[in-house]
């Protein structure tokens, strides 16, 4: 299974931690490899400590104390788990504070927004309005996207959802030969999603409207206890 477009093999943090500046140098090393770390667990979903230091590339013992740290200031937590004989290994992920580290886009304002429609309209109407901004997103992201391979067009949306708050990543699908993963780790509507599902259907909508030429399933939903939500895309060329 390839990643796509990863670039360095060790996963940048979102941005430098609460009250540290991005300054240069070795003063900068642990903030860095805290919010490497952060991110990592992000696209984990969890993760043992050597684990992480394998794909930090820093010892099993300094993982440890940076993920004590991260504990210590709630941004990730801890459980036990057997993994063979001897001393139980915990496995580790993000707390709620953590995830709360990464962009959220504009969620109290939509919410706000969103209580007040479902105060003063039907659910129908509701569920009408949200289908038409999906195909008004759908169809911006189509003149955004272009035509081209499908390959192309799946790498240009994973960019544009980036830039949107999502931490976005494309894969092959290794149990579909010619199918691609979307994943996505940290959704900038997840708030929203809790309150209102009808969001999470909305984007299943976006997907399928953005690549008519697809059949497209969601295969991950964090809605219920997964670590990401994930959509598949397998081409479908037309009819002759």
């Amino acid at each position: 299974m390839r990643a796509l477009a990863t670039g360095s093999s060790r996963p940048s943090g979102p941005f430098p931690s609460e009250g540290e500046s991005p300054a240069a140098g070795p003063a900068a090393a642990p903030a860095a490899t805290r919010d490497a770390a952060l991110a990592l667990l992000l696209r984990l979903g969890e993760a043992t400590a050597t684990d992480l230091a394998h794909q930090l590339t820093v010892s099993v013992q300094a993982t440890r104390r940076h993920l004590r740290s991260l504990e210590e200031d709630g941004l990730v937590e801890a459980s036990p788990a057997a993994e063979g004989p001897g001393r139980p290994s915990n496995r580790w992920r993000l707390s709620e504070r953590g995830r709360d580290r990464f962009p959220q886009g504009g969620e109290d304002f939509a919410l706000s927004l969103l209580h007040s429609m479902a105060a003063s309209l039907p659910p129908e109407q509701m569920r009408a309005l949200m289908r038409e901004q999906a195909e008004q997103k759908a169809g911006d992201y189509r003149c955004r996207i272009g035509d081209g391979p499908l390959q192309r067009r799946l790498e240009r949306l994973v960019e544009l959802r980036r830039r949107e708050g999502f931490v976005a990543e494309l894969l092959h699908d290794p149990e579909q030969e010619g199918a691609w993963i979307i994943s996505e780790f940290h959704c900038s509507v997840m708030r929203i999603a809790m309150e209102f599902p009808m969001v999470c259907d909305q984007e299943l909508q976006l997907i399928r409207s953005t690549f008519p030429d697809c059949q497209v399933e969601r295969v991950h939903w964090r809605l219920e206890q997964g670590h990401s939500c994930g959509f598949r895309l397998l081409h479908t060329p037309a009819n002759p």
